[in-house]
């Protein structure tokens, strides 16, 4: 009877250690299929209509009257065929930034006609429509661009595809996040050359391959809503992954907690466009350790 009962208890043992294998890969599995879900739509959203491989333009504005056309004379040269030879201008001055359309070309903003316009920088709404394209004001420190997108550009046209490494549970790691009562600025640069006042929003700190952590992040509504952005950089920099940095995203942390998962680190437009001005990581997200998961550098079409 003994013998009988301690097969039983060892039959039983075995059914439930090989359930929760079972349950275990079913989660690793699921887990895979998440990530390979993200990344497809992460190359679809950049390959999109509005993605960064649309932006074919990004023209430094000097104070007073900037024109804009297809005519090689403008200050701002339009791709041919987009646009009339002289289509407007846009009158900069410190605080004030207005376009002025050519009479006859037609324009719109949100959908409605204009001849005259303000451009804030970096407004979602204070976008001009000119035929296919799309202008607008961006500021990089205290210079100021405009920016423009066409949806025919040679870089979307020629896109190539992303590549990454394979994907590996122990790159996701649970950090603890503390959360300042105020942001503070942290002076970075971006790869124009221009100074930042990077806004962070508190810090995850989180022990991997032997090594203690500390990443500073920033609530970023507009870009990942109710999460976190950290820009990083490590020690695969410059080999197999963009030299500059490269974007985690993370949902906000629950009970002090946040979950960051390196499979899912992309890089910046500025890996794959030229007209594009990231900033560079803060000094306390330059990891010192091989981060051998997420986006690999994009290799340009020779």
């Amino acid at each position: 009877m003994k013998i009988q009962s301690s097969r039983i208890f060892a039959v039983a043992l075995c059914l439930c250690v090989c359930a929760a294998l079972a349950a275990a890969g079913e989660d690793v599995v699921t887990y895979r299929a998440s990530v390979e879900k993200w990344r497809a739509e992460y190359e679809a959203d950049l390959k999109s209509d509005t993605g960064w491989l649309t932006v074919a333009g990004l023209f430094w504005l000097h104070e007073g009257e900037n024109k804009f056309g297809t005519d090689p004379t403008n200050d701002i040269v339009l791709p041919e065929g987009s646009a009339p030879a002289e289509a407007g201008s846009i009158e900069f001055h410190p605080g004030k930034i207005v376009a002025r359309i050519n009479p006859g070309v037609a324009a719109t903003m949100n959908g409605k006609p204009v001849d005259t316009a303000d451009l804030d920088p970096d407004s979602r709404t204070a976008r001009l429509q000119l035929g296919r394209l799309t202008l607008w004001v961006h500021q990089s420190g205290d210079r100021y661009a405009l920016r423009m997108r066409d949806p025919q550009s040679a870089l979307r046209r020629d896109f190539h595809g992303l590549t990454w490494f394979p994907i590996d549970e122990s790159y996701r790691v649970t950090a603890k996040f503390v959360t300042y009562d105020k942001p503070k600025e942290v002076p970075i640069q971006n790869l124009a050359g221009d100074s930042l006042q990077l806004p962070i929003s508190g810090y995850a700190e989180f022990n991997f391959k032997g090594q203690d952590f500390r990443l500073e992040g920033s609530f970023t509504p507009a870009d990942h809503p109710d999460g976190v952005s950290f820009i990083i950089r490590d020690l695969t920099a410059g080999k197999e992954t963009y030299a500059a940095s490269r974007f985690l995203d993370a949902d906000l942390p629950k009970d002090g907690a946040i979950v960051l998962d390196f499979n899912e680190a992309y890089n910046p437009p500025c890996a794959y466009n030229p007209y594009t001005t990231c900033p560079l990581p803060p000094p306390a997200n330059r990891m010192r350790v091989r981060i051998e998961a997420g986006e690999k550098a994009y290799r340009h079409a020779p």
